[in-house]
């Protein structure tokens, strides 16, 4: 029997799984669930909201389409390994049931409440201590829940992140880790320990605090039912559970401080690698704990986030050209010149952004001329906007020090694209290598290191590089107009 890993992603849009071979590295089997993509509530204006026994169903919709395509291999599975949506909130009560639909990454609704504790404790203290504003992030939704869902909070005894409620459901255990904890701003970076500042400030209840540990280690093992169920080795550890930048650092090897990954799913995000915490003073980039983070050997990731890449290129498409394919559209955006003959492609229509001091400016398409812009330049203009976005956040990564030479990304998403990928890669000045390997593929090599059967050396043996992207310099002036003229847009609409 071949000896394997399972990793599994938890994302907003789709439930992922792999099966990798430990000997080769390679991916014997991919999953995915539902076959369209995960429903996403808002009751309200800026919510966004997901149940999470919706996420276990489609686990286990995965681990049986993985079962179906060869018993053998999920039979022969050493380690499971969780990926999963950053800055959720999942509030279970004593039963281990969840209270509430989680709150997700992009909901907005406990804005406030961040912006709040960060001026009761201090944003110096804030940045220094604990490498973020508390912002939306879970610590400011959790308390959104007990000023407004008081009855909800009375029967909570735990609140988790997305991977830790998975991570439960397999094993029975509530627990966390300490890189969960750093995004939810609920981590002190001086002195290693939980950020109790944080919880005054918001008044919240220590004792909501699940079990602290590591992300690369053994947790727990499969309950024996689970394991009959879903067709796994009895006792089958869960050795890794990372949110899904750092989960897709991993996959993509950037581990070591200068080293930078990017993508752009239905989020856009550039990650980088440093030894040591630095701030932006607005907080608009992020810092979180990185998956290979030791108190000998500090590994911090420093995070930039754009919420709405692919969903804008999504909504664009569906809105304007259903009936033409991905592969079409971007064959449709390189008839269109740099710049896109004037039209400017604003993609920021998925809630408060980061990069924008938790404004919404809301997503549009400005200078129209109707006389001259065809579908072409509806496209090149939001694949254009949406790579100015990233290359906005990368300039506030720069200012703090972080200056990449190189960028790796997976071969998937919006990175498919040509032009996305030249108009990227020449807007920051910087070669982008694309690897064949998602999310889940990062949840298995992160497992097979936390069980020991791998080293972080070792690990990325079946990680294979298919092109470099390299800035076109011919083009540079070209598209740095282009951007330019996006920024003034932008500007204006933050009015700076």
């Amino acid at each position: 029997m071949t000896d394997t890993i399972l990793g599994l992603d938890i994302g907003s849009s789709s439930v992922k799984g792999v099966i990798l071979d430990l000997a080769s590295g390679k991916a014997l089997a991919h999953a995915s669930s539902p076959a369209t993509e995960l429903a996403i509530s808002s009751p309200k204006a800026g919510w966004a909201e997901q149940h999470p026994d919706l996420w276990w169903e489609h686990v286990c919709n995965v681990i049986a389409a993985l079962r179906a395509s060869n018993p053998e291999n999920l039979q022969g599975v050493k380690a499971i390994g969780i990926a999963y949506q950053m800055h959720g909130l999942v509030l279970v009560d004593a039963q281990a049931r969840p209270l509430r639909p989680a709150i997700i990454w992009c909901d907005s609704r406990a804005i406030a409440y961040g912006e709040r504790a960060f001026k009761k404790i201090g944003s110096k203290t804030c940045l220094s201590l604990f490498g973020n504003s508390p912002g939306n992030f879970t610590a400011s939704k959790l308390a959104w829940v007990k000023e407004n869902e008081p009855e909800i909070m009375r029967q909570a005894t735990h609140f988790m992140l997305p991977g830790d409620y998975i991570a439960l459901k397999l094993t029975g255990k509530v627990g966390t880790t300490r890189s969960a904890l750093s995004e939810g701003v609920l981590w002190n970076f001086s002195t290693q320990t939980l950020a109790t500042d944080v919880l005054d400030a918001l008044e919240l209840p220590a004792e909501l605090v699940p079990a602290i540990g590591d992300n690369v280690g053994v947790f727990e093992g499969v309950r024996p039912d689970i394991a009959r169920e879903l067709g796994l080795p009895p006792g089958v550890p869960v050795t890794y559970r990372a949110g899904d930048q750092p989960n897709n650092a991993l996959a993509l090897n950037v581990l070591q401080p200068g080293e930078v990954a990017a993508n752009a799913g239905t989020s856009g995000v550039v990650y980088g690698v440093t030894d040591k915490l630095g701030v932006d003073a607005s907080s608009r980039v992020n810092n979180f704990l990185h998956v290979n983070n030791s108190t000998k050997d500090p590994r911090i990731g420093v995070l930039m986030c754009v919420n709405g890449t692919g969903s804008f290129y999504r909504w664009v498409r569906n809105t304007c050209a259903s009936t033409i394919s991905y592969g079409e559209l971007n064959k449709r955006a390189e008839s269109s010149p740099i710049g896109a003959n004037g039209l400017v492609g604003i993609p920021y229509g998925n809630g408060a952004e980061r990069t924008l001091c938790n404004a919404s400016v809301g997503a549009s398409f400005e200078h129209i001329d109707l006389n001259r812009h065809s579908l072409g330049d509806v496209i090149r203009a939001t694949q254009e906007g949406i790579v100015f976005a990233l290359s906005y956040g990368v300039e506030i990564m720069r200012d703090m020090g972080l200056r990449p030479s190189r960028v790796r990304a997976g071969n998937a998403n919006m990175f498919q694209s040509p032009l996305f990928c030249r108009t990227f890669a020449t807007s920051i000045g910087a070669p982008v290598e694309l690897y064949t390997t998602d999310g889940a593929e990062g949840a298995a090599r992160g497992a097979a290191i936390g069980v020991g059967l791998l080293s972080y050396s070792d690990a990325f043996s079946g990680l294979r590089q298919e092109v470099t992207v390299t800035p076109e310099l011919e083009s540079r002036d070209a598209t740095l107009e282009a951007y330019h003229r996006w920024k003034t847009v932008v500007e204006k609409k933050l009015k700076i």
